[in-house]
Order: structure tokens, then C-alpha cells, then sequence
């Protein structure tokens, strides 16, 4: 039998490369862009084209043939062919300073790996996938963000790769366990601040910065609760609870710690910067607790309440619906205590104005009236619903995501009054219809070349917040059923910015980090974060640094704004700071059309990175709350094509495409199986061959530095199972 489906193995092998050596293309272009993960089978599809006009790449012209084709990523097959379509009328599109043309292959929904090919040119684009669980990894590694982040968390294998394996951080000498009060740093301050996530790139802890955060998670496991799966490989999963809710309660555990006895809650705790996160031993200090911080604590602990009853954690449950009272009445008695903590206690100030206020109070008292019925939380917002913008100005807009969820939520709870309700859905929904241009107009008016439309000024620090927040401002509207007629029109509008985190954007990027190994052959290579800095030999860049940062991370985008610091070039200090602002070219991100204001990288002060590139738990959150609508649960793949030789689940993916001196393989799980490596040219001559034993979930990085550029075939063979994978090397 073994003999047998070898000798069948090979037939199909070299029938194969024949079929593909006709026509393969040798070039892979960043111009065709695509989701480079790939789409679900019967999503809208349409690959974006550019020819470069203004920016870093415009001496790169590309001129795409009439006529594109689908062709299957295996065996070349033409799976669809159809024509471009220009862009409004061939302009070039100011934000991008492209000349676009668009192909829809929306009609291709038969499950497999595909590209786009340009026969006029001969080249294509990157791999991508076609099936209803494309995503559902993309999410989870995107999860695994909030894990990397944990503060004094020991981050072991195999919850991590042995490359990112770290000890628990910030427990050391006056740090979380004994943290103290930043203007009295005594014995009798200290308290027990540890766990919770860090912010961001750096090691600090906001309340008011997670209060979007948890929303965002918390919602988007009410929203979609099927989704989330107890198998995102962190030390709670398996325990039956989904790992959205492991993870958040990780946080909500640090929140209980930073509420006092009286109900207020302190506001920050701040200090330090190491790497690895472990081998920061700075002091840490917090700040006092703030009405604001009491507010957002109150509103997050009162809306977790309701998902941790809903899975039957009711004990928890009570613990948290206690908090959020306690922290609601301190706040309500004392509305107007502030602490400013900027050029005092960490990065980034925290404090917010009286509108700010009110709007966490606005939350807090929405979420409590749904936990608990209580009538004087439902009397502060029928009094003051018509003091949110979104109200004020009958005008939805990405920069007040939380703000307008909080609304949509009390319009959608039983006991809502009529008024109110019909106030809230006919000021939301008329806007994402009709009266914003921004909104719904901008996807049927084809407003950006890219398909993710922001007005020039929305493009800000942390575009890519923005970026899902106006993804899920359109999938609430199908969530709350507030235009069926158009329901289509806004899974398509929001799937635009999906595909734009995924590399349909000028930069051909996938704005993730280290994603190669899950698909996305041009992702981020280095972001700003105190552990993934600049310079470490470790974790500073992909193919530069041994490992590159962690996967799965968002910076925070495109900023026109971006400028290094202002006293750049010679004002800095020292020769040494001041040869710093010229160290590295920064053209990009400078002097570059809003959507190229981008660059890979985490240069420190006073280049100043952070104001592009750095990640933060509010980005992810926007972003997962956003991709996790597209995932599918459960999750099953079928081609409905029976397979005589048994290839499936053996290789996972290859990585990169194209590939350089080095190949990574990504294999399902299989338990000490033997593999063969074959890798053919076109011709069908043996130029690599490599046997090996794989284990569960192995990943192989391969030397090819020996292979010369080009088009190959690799023949997986283990046991019963035979694979046919295409490479291309550069």
C-alpha cells in the first residue's frame, strides 16, 4: 500500500509541475493587494491595484493589464478571469497618491489557496485563502497579545515560543507587590497593585485607558459569544470558560485590587522599563484614586458583571456587581476629583475633562441599570442622553466608539424609555446612512481607493483604533438591525477595513507583527515596546534580531502628523542625541500622502516611533472586537472534494512568500511522525532533500540558501499523507 501511493504520489507530483511550469509567475508584486490571509467563501472580494504617483515608492510605476485571473496557488489552474476597473476614472487618490484600479472576484467561493494573477506582466500576488475560518487564527493570535502583555506574569512554554519565554516582572523591590503612593512613598502606603495588563509599549497601568478596552472586550464577547473558543494557548484554556474571558478577568483582577474600601479607585500605577520585562527593577509608584477611574471602573466591572453570570460564574459575578455600586456612589458623592499625573507618574496623561466624565458616568450607570433594573441609573441617563454628542450633534463619528456604544446599548435593554430609545437609533442610524459622508455614502460612493475610508483629518496618532472603530460602527448597525435593506452594504463597508489591516492598503502591509508563519508574507518587522526595543539583538526586528518582536501585535498606524522631536537636529542635548535625529532615514514616514505616512520601526526620543508604531490594548481590542464578527464557530473546512492521497493536515503553511536564505514550514499537530522534504524545479529535478521527525505543532526553519531564485514544488511525504506545496524563492 505504502509503495502504491508513493508511485500515485509521484504521478500526480509531476502532472502537477507540468501544469504549473506553463504559466507560473515568476515575480510577486506588492502593487496587487490582497488579504493576505485571505477571505471568507461568500464575502465580497476585491483586490486593490495601484500605480504609484506621489510618495516614497513613486519612481515604482505599474501599469496592470485589462484582464486578471484567479489561479489556484498549487497548480496554477484559472479558477476565474474578469477585468479591472479603474479607480475614479484613473485619478490619482490624494490620500494615497496611487492611481488605483479595482478587480472583484467575488464569484470565487470554493474553498482553497489562491492569488491574483496580471497575465499582461506576468506577475502575481501574494497567497491568500479562501474559507469560512480564515480568520479564526488570525483572532486568536491577535488575542495572544493581552497574554504578552500581563504584568507580573511569568510568560513560560509552551504558552509562548521559547524565544519570548520571560519571568514574572515588577514584583521586585517596592514594585506592584509593594506598591506606594507617588507623593508619599511610605510603608503605610503600600498596596498590592500587581497583575493587569501593561498599556502599551510601555510598563504602565491607566484605569481610564482600559476603560475603551474592556468595553471593547466585553462587548465583543456579548455580541458574538460562539466565537470565542477555550484554545488560545495561554495557561486558563481548557478550564470551559472562553479565553476572551480568562484574559479579561485578568484585568478586572487588577481593577478589584486598585479599588479602595470606600469605593473610589486609584488611578494609575506607573515607573520603570526594562528588557526582557523581567529585568525591570525601577521603583513603582501609583497615583490617588480620581472620580474619573472610579467611573470607568464602575462601568466595566458593571458590564463584566452580566457576562460572568451569563457562563455562571455568579459568584464573581457578585463580586463585581458590588464593585461597580461602591465605585458608582464614591463617584456620584464626590464628582470632581482630579488628578493630573503628565511629567509627575508615567507617560500619557490619564485625567479627562467634565465631558469625559459624564460619559463614563453615562456608561456606568447604562451597564448598571441592564445588571441590576435599579431605577436612579436609568433616571441619570433619560436626563442626560441629549448631553452626548452623538445626540448634540446627530453625528456618529470613530473617535467616540465607547460613547456611542454606551447609547446603543440602553436603546437596546427592555426597559428603555420609548423617547430616549427612538432619539438614540434615529440619530446613530440616520447618521451612518445617510447624513455623514463618512459613514455609509462613503463605501456606495467608492470614497477611498482602498476601501476603508477615513476623512483626511480622522487620519491621527493610533489611526488604526480608528481605523476598527469605524469597522464596528458599521457592523452595529447590523447588530442592532437598524437598516435591513443595507445589511450587506455594511458587512461589506466593515470587511473594507479588515482587508485594510491585512495589507489592502499603499503599503502592501499586514499591520500585525511577525505574522509570517500565519499566513501574511509582508507584515509588521518592528513596532515601539520597552521589551521589543530598538537595537536588541533578541526581539528588535524580523530577519534582523534572532526572533523579531512577538506575533500578533497592532501598532498604532499611518500618522500624517509624525515629526521626530523638537529638538531635532541640534537642539537635543549632545552631539550624540542630536546625530540620533539624522541616524536613520525618516523619509517615510515624513513628507509622504496620509495613508504612506508609515515606516517599521522603534526608535526611542528623540526620533520618537511611538507616535506610529507603538502598540496598546485599546488598538487590539477595536481590532479584535472588529475581526472576530468575520470568524465563524464552529469552524469546519471542507473542499467537498474527496483526496485519494490523504494530503490534508499535514502542513499548516509555508512561510515567507517568497522566501529568501530561509524557509519556515508550520506543520499540524502530528506526535513524532516521521516527514521526507523534497523540493523540485520546475523541470521536476531534485535540488533539496531533508527527513526529519515532527511533532505536535512543529515549526521547521529551513537553510535554502543553496536553492537559486525561482519557482518550486516541495513534496511533503509522512506515513499515509503526501503534500504538494509551491515555493517561491527571491
Amino acid at each position: 500500500m505504502q509503495k502504491n501511493l508513493k508511485q500515485i504520489s509521484l504521478v500526480v507530483f509531476l502532472i502537477v509541475c507540468a501544469i504549473i511550469a506553463q504559466a507560473i509567475p515568476t515575480t510577486i508584486t506588492q502593487f496587487i493587494k490582497i488579504d493576505q490571509f485571505g477571505y471568507k467563501t461568500t464575502d465580497q472580494k476585491i483586490a486593490v491595484i495601484s500605480d504609484p504617483q506621489i510618495g516614497y515608492n513613486s519612481a515604482l510605476s505599474f501599469s496592470p493589464g485589462a484582464t486578471y485571473q484567479i489561479r489556484n496557488w498549487t497548480t496554477d489552474a484559472v479558477v476565474f478571469s474578469g477585468s479591472t476597473t479603474s479607480w475614479n476614472g484613473g485619478a490619482t487618490q490624494s490620500q494615497s497618491g496611487d492611481i488605483v484600479f479595482w478587480f472583484d472576484f467575488s464569484s470565487v467561493v470554493t474553498p482553497g489557496s489562491y492569488y491574483v494573477y496580471d497575465p499582461t506582466n506576468n506577475v502575481g500576488s501574494y497567497r491568500f485563502d479562501i474559507n469560512d475560518c480564515v480568520y479564526n487564527d488570525v483572532l486568536k493570535v491577535a488575542m495572544r497579545m493581552f497574554y504578552y502583555q500581563r504584568c507580573g506574569f511569568a510568560k513560560s512554554y509552551p504558552f509562548v515560543d521559547t524565544g519570548y519565554v520571560d519571568g514574572a516582572s515588577h514584583l521586585g523591590t517596592q514594585q506592584d507587590l509593594d506598591c506606594r503612593l507617588y507623593s508619599s512613598p511610605t510603608v503605610g502606603t503600600s498596596k498590592n497593585l500587581s497583575g493587569g495588563w501593561y498599556d502599551a509599549g510601555d510598563y504602565n497601568k491607566y484605569v481610564n485607558f482600559t476603560w475603551g478596552t474592556m468595553l471593547d472586550m466585553l462587548l465583543a464577547y456579548e455580541e458574538k459569544p460562539s466565537v470565542w473558543a477555550d484554545n488560545y494557548i495561554i495557561p486558563e484554556s481548557g478550564n470551559g470558560i472562553p479565553d476572551i474571558l480568562d484574559e479579561t478577568k485578568f484585568e478586572l483582577d487588577w481593577l478589584l485590587k486598585m479599588q479602595n474600601s470606600d469605593g473610589s479607585v486609584l488611578s494609575i500605577v506607573g515607573g520603570g522599563g526594562a528588557s526582557p520585562p523581567s529585568a525591570d527593577g525601577a521603583v513603582r509608584r501609583y497615583g490617588p484614586a480620581n472620580t474619573s477611574a472610579t467611573l470607568s471602573a464602575a462601568g466595566i466591572f458593571a458590564l463584566a458583571a452580566k457576562q460572568y453570570n451569563a457562563i455562571g460564574m455568579i459568584t464573581y459575578g457578585t463580586t463585581l456587581q458590588t464593585a461597580a455600586i461602591n465605585a458608582w456612589n464614591w463617584a456620584d458623592a464626590n464628582p470632581s476629583v482630579l488628578f493630573y499625573n503628565a511629567g509627575v507618574l508615567a507617560a500619557g496623561e490619564q485625567e479627562v475633562d467634565n465631558y469625559g466624565r459624564l460619559c463614563r458616568k453615562f456608561a456606568a450607570a447604562t451597564y448598571l441599570y441592564s445588571l441590576t433594573g435599579v431605577a436612579t441609573y436609568k433616571s441619570f441617563v433619560d436626563a442626560n442622553y441629549n448631553n452626548i454628542h452623538l445626540l448634540m450633534w446627530t453625528f456618529a463619528y470613530p473617535f467616540e466608539g465607547p460613547e456611542q456604544d454606551m447609547c446603543l446599548y440602553y436603546a437596546a435593554l427592555p426597559g428603555a424609555t420609548v423617547t430616549v430609545r427612538n432619539a438614540i437609533i434615529s440619530a446613530y442610524s440616520n447618521s451612518l446612512s445617510t447624513w455623514n459622508a463618512d459613514n455609509l455614502p462613503a463605501y456606495t460612493n467608492s470614497t477611498d481607493a482602498y476601501r476603508a475610508h477615513l476623512n483626511d483629518g480622522n487620519y491621527t496618532w493610533n489611526s488604526n483604533q480608528t481605523k476598527s472603530r469605524q469597522g464596528n460602527m458599521f457592523l452595529a448597525m447590523n447588530r442592532y438591525n437598524f437598516d435591513a435593506p443595507n445589511a450587506t452594504n455594511y458587512a461589506n463597508a466593515a470587511s473594507g477595513f479588515v482587508h485594510y489591516f491585512h495589507g489592502v492598503n499603499p503599503n502592501s502591509k499586514t499591520y500585525l507583527s511577525n505574522m509570517s508563519k500565519f499566513g501574511a508574507e509582508n507584515s509588521v518587522t518592528s513596532f515601539y515596546h520597552g521589551w521589543f526595543h530598538d537595537g536588541s539583538a533578541l526581539w528588535d526586528e524580523v530577519g534582523v534580531s534572532t526572533y523579531g518582536p512577538a506575533p500578533g501585535f497592532i501598532p498604532g498606524g499611518v500618522n500624517p502628523s509624525y515629526d521626530w522631536d523638537a529638538c531635532c537636529p541640534s537642539g537635543c542635548g549632545s552631539a550624540a542625541n542630536n546625530a540620533m535625529c539624522v541616524a536613520e532615514s525618516l523619509d517615510p514616514p515624513k513628507n509622504q500622502p496620509i495613508q504612506k505616512s508609515w515606516k517599521d520601526f522603534n526608535t526611542s526620543w528623540p526620533v520618537n516611533s511611538w507616535t506610529i508604531s507603538e502598540a496598546g490594548i485599546y488598538t487590539q481590542a477595536a481590532y479584535v472586537r472588529m475581526l472576530s464578527k468575520f470568524c465563524t464557530a464552529p469552524c469546519v473546512i471542507t473542499t467537498g472534494v474527496p483526496n485519494q492521497l490523504n494530503t490534508v493536515n499535514l502542513v499548516e503553511t509555508i512561510y515567507p512568500q517568497p522566501a529568501g536564505n530561509t524557509m519556515g514550514v508550520k506543520f499540524y499537530g502530528h506526535e513524532n511522525e516521521s516527514v521526507t522534504i523534497l523540493i523540485f524545479d520546475v523541470n521536476g529535478k531534485e535540488v533539496y532533500s531533508q527527513k526529519l521527525n515532527i511533532n505536535s505543532g512543529s515549526t521547521l526553519e529551513m537553510d535554502i540558501t543553496s536553492i537559486s531564485s525561482g519557482v518550486y514544488f516541495i513534496r511533503f511525504i509522512a506515513k499515509d499523507k503526501v503534500e504538494v506545496r509551491k515555493l517561491i524563492k527571491n
